[in-house]
Order: structure tokens, then sequence, then C-alpha cells
């Protein structure tokens, strides 16, 4: 059965252009994959959303992120969790 995870936060991210920390996460493991929305901290201070999945064994994967509605209830649950997350999804949708 589907469920909510969860990984240890804050936790490093290493990208082409920057680093930093993985400060806030919403996950739910569905069916197929592990639909994930990060909150990215980087270093200088600046916050990005990154929308991924990681596959059912917890690699990260770089594909593009496709969810069904089951999934999309899954993450609304898991981003209880998460208010800044959820904060900034407001902005994007407003």
């Amino acid at each position: 059965m589907a469920k909510e995870t969860a990984r240890t936060l804050p936790r490093p991210f290493v990208l082409h252009w920057g680093s930093g920390r993985i400060v806030e996460e919403a996950a739910y493991d569905g069916q197929h994959h592990e639909p994930s929305l990060q909150l990215l901290e980087f270093e200088d201070g600046s916050l990005s959303l990154r929308f991924c999945y990681y596959d059912h064994a917890g690699r990260f994967q770089r594909s593009p992120l496709i969810v069904g509605n089951d999934e999309v209830a899954g993450l609304r649950n898991a981003l209880a969790g998460a208010p800044r997350l959820r904060s900034l999804l407001r902005e994007m949708v407003s």
C-alpha cells in the first residue's frame, strides 16, 4: 500500500551551479515511484523548489516527474508537514 515517505532533513545537495541543503520535503510512496517536492536552500540563502522522484529502492531519478491522481492526494497530505513548501506553492498558483 502506498504511504508517505520521509528522509533525513536537512541533507546536502550539489548541483552544477551551487550546493546547499534540502530543508523541507513532501514525498509520497506511489505505485510506480516516490514523487517528491523539495525546498532547496542554497549556501547563499536563496531558495528553490525541486519537483523530482525516487525509485522504490530510494535512488534519486533524473527523469521528468509525472504524477497521477492518487499521488497528488498523497503529496497534498505530505505537504501538511512542510509549511514553507506549502507557502511557496501557494505563491506559484495565486
